[in-house]
């Protein structure tokens, strides 16, 4: 039993805690987990289309980040979803090719081609489709399956699920650079799907299941948190915006031409971007808010874009019905 005076007592610093706790909201990832830079530089690179001259573009787009390629192995993280013969779902495989000669031009000592098909189990079917596999082959690059590669436990740095480890392909640790290279797209159920959520393929569907059904149960916005703050080797992203999707993305959406190629180091700069040149919010995109306290930068004023002007290519990409408040643009 609590009489009047106590329960007032008891009130007072329950709404008190109640201030504190919304001020100081828990840290929910780990010191090494904090990737954010004063600044973060993004590439805007035109590519009016697939028979433009892409590797040139992509090897100017990597010269301005200064990255140390020589020796390295690096591994391109394609999305490879499902086929579709008008070639709107996946990461086109001209970008792809262009990416392979880029960094290996640039002293690249192994280039390896790697994914974790979420819906097909065939990825056999889905390279050959897709039109990948004839640049794999004819560039005699090594195709890696992350859904059956060899696993690693690995303990998560950040904790926005109920998963404090994950099993991760092996094929990660044993690479200098992790490439993420995702369609433009809007998503059904994220808002946005790039170069951060692409990395939900690095994920083995062995152990994680088809579409990664354990990852969607724990949660996508924590999942692609979790997933991008616990990757234990370097990011850089090439996202392919020729032509994106808009509307019922990820599978069912329509072509949008947007002739853009977008490049950065900091993965979180890069969606913020990208979700701009399709008038979208990126401070609505749940994950991404969140990624911008301490995966990288997600303001306007923390990004400094080099190549094109952001306004050039800027398009209004259609989203969802539920998803129209990612609409209105704050700066």
């Amino acid at each position: 039993m609590m009489n009047r005076r106590e329960f007032i007592k008891v009130s007072a610093v329950a709404s008190l805690s109640s201030l504190v706790g919304g001020c100081r909201p828990m840290v929910r990832w780990d010191r090494d987990a904090y990737r954010k830079t004063a600044i973060s530089q993004v590439a805007i690179l035109e590519a009016k289309s697939y028979d433009a001259s892409l590797e040139d573009i992509i090897r100017r787009g990597i010269h301005l980040f200064k990255l140390d390629l020589k020796g390295k192995r690096i591994i391109l993280k394609p999305n490879l979803v499902e086929f579709d013969p008008k070639g709107v779902i996946n990461t086109h495989p001209a970008v792809i090719e262009a990416a392979i000669g880029s960094f290996r031009s640039l002293g690249a000592r192994e280039v390896v081609v790697a994914e974790g098909p979420g819906h097909r189990r065939d990825s056999e079917y889905l390279l050959t489709a897709s039109g990948i596999y004839d640049v794999i082959k004819e560039h005699r690059v090594r195709y890696v399956d992350l859904n059956t590669d060899d696993v690693r436990l690995t303990k998560l740095r950040s904790s926005f699920t109920n998963l404090t480890e994950m099993y991760l392909p092996e094929t990660l640790f044993n690479a200098d650079l992790l490439v993420s290279m995702p369609k433009l797209k809007t998503h059904h159920w994220a808002g946005v799907t790039l170069s951060l959520k692409n990395m939900f393929g690095v994920v083995p569907g062995s152990v994680y299941g088809w579409p990664k059904n354990a990852l969607h149960w724990a949660g996508i916005d924590g999942s692609i948190l979790d997933i991008n703050s616990s990757l234990p080797i370097p990011q850089f992203a090439i996202v392919d915006g020729i032509v994106g999707m808009e509307g019922n993305g990820p599978l069912q959406g329509q072509a949008k031409q947007s002739g853009v190629l977008v490049l950065g180091d900091d993965l979180v700069a890069v969606d913020a971007i990208s979700a701009r040149l399709m008038m979208i919010e990126p401070r609505k995109i749940e994950y991404l808010e969140i990624a911008g306290g301490f995966l990288g930068n997600i303001s306007h004023d923390r990004i400094e874009l080099v190549g094109e002007r952001l306004e050039r290519f800027q398009q209004n990409y259609r989203v969802m019905e539920n998803f129209q408040e990612l609409k209105v643009l704050t700066g």
